[in-house]
């Protein structure tokens, strides 16, 4: 399984010009699954995107302190007074192009068990913050997406519960 994790300031998720999903301050995941991956490979995504330090510590101002579950500032500088994470399922992170220029997605798992593993790794993410699901976004499993965001620094963080 793959990660990519942003550090974002916001970001929002929309389908056929309709608003699905919106964010403040926290982590934008686009997560791809192979078709090798296992619930252990959920269980390990999901503890790197909540133990990430991707912020700086409030009192002492040292960077690269703290995580989205433990972040918080002021309620007037975004649309909540602590960190969310939208997560966006994402098979293009498996493409493959050693043989030309069109990609091929065979290493990216098939839709129903796709869709199981990636929402094992919502669970868990909302396991393991503040407010539980009501801090974990999503986008729409298997549809076309519009992904917005504003990259906080910026901040890409690439994630490969095989390495």
């Amino acid at each position: 399984m793959k990660a990519v994790i942003q550090r974002v300031k916001s970001a929002s998720v929309t389908v056929d010009n309709q608003l699905i999903s919106q964010i403040g301050r926290g982590l934008l995941v686009l997560v791809g699954v192979s078709r090798d991956d296992t619930v252990e490979d959920a269980e390990k995504i999901a503890s790197r995107i909540l133990r990430l330090k991707l912020w700086e510590d409030a009192e002492t101002k040292a960077p690269w302190k703290t995580n989205v579950a433990e972040l918080k500032f002021p309620e007037t500088e975004t649309l909540t007074s602590h960190g969310q994470v939208l997560c966006v399922s994402q098979f293009t992170l498996y493409a493959n192009i050693k043989k030309g220029a069109k990609p091929d997605f065979h290493r990216a798992a098939k839709g129903d068990i796709a869709r199981e593993l990636y929402a094992k790794v919502l669970d868990l993410v909302a396991a393991g913050m503040p407010n539980g699901k009501d801090d974990v976004k999503d986008g729409v499993f298997g549809a076309m997406m519009d992904v917005a965001l504003v990259n906080d620094g910026p901040v890409t963080i690439e994630v490969d519960s095989r390495a």
